[in-house]
C-alpha cells in the first residue's frame, strides 16, 4: 500500500464491503482483552461500548450499539443523542475507532467461533 495520504483516502472510501467490516473495528477494554486473549473486534449491534475520544459531551459515556452504518462507517449508541433545531432528538454518529468495547454480545455463535479462531492463531 502507498504512504500517500490521497491514496490512503481513496483506498478507504473505495474499499470493498469485506474490508469495511475490518475497518469498523474497535479495541477491547483491558478486562475483556485479558478474558478473550485478543486486542480488537469489529463492532456489532448489541455490543456495549464506551466513548474514549471525541466531543467532551460524549466522552466516557457507555451504551449499547443500536445501529452500525457500514456505508457511512459510523456506529450509533443508545443514549448518545443531540437535539435538532425543531427539538427532535437524533442519535449521534461516532467512528468505531473512538470507542472501546466493554461488553460483547455473546448470543452470536458465529462471532464466538471467530474469537476462538483468532485466539488459537495468537497462541501458535
Amino acid at each position: 500500500m502507498s504512504s500517500k495520504p490521497s491514496k490512503q483516502r481513496k483506498y478507504y472510501f473505495n474499499a470493498p464491503l469485506h474490508r469495511i467490516g475490518v475497518m469498523m473495528s474497535a479495541h477491547l477494554s483491558d478486562k475483556l482483552r485479558e478474558e478473550l486473549g485478543i486486542r480488537s473486534l469489529p463492532v456489532r449491534k448489541g455490543d456495549k461500548v464506551r466513548v474514549v475520544r471525541g466531543d467532551i459531551k460524549y466522552r466516557l459515556k457507555e451504551g449499547k450499539v443500536i445501529r452500525v452504518d457500514r456505508k457511512k462507517r459510523r456506529i450509533y449508541i443508545e443514549g448518545i443523542t443531540r437535539k435538532k433545531a425543531d427539538g427532535t432528538e437524533i442519535p449521534v454518529p461516532i467512528h468505531p475507532s473512538k470507542v472501546e468495547i466493554v461488553e460483547i454480545n455473546r448470543d452470536d455463535e458465529e462471532r464466538m467461533k471467530i474469537i476462538e479462531r483468532r485466539r488459537a492463531g495468537e497462541a501458535s
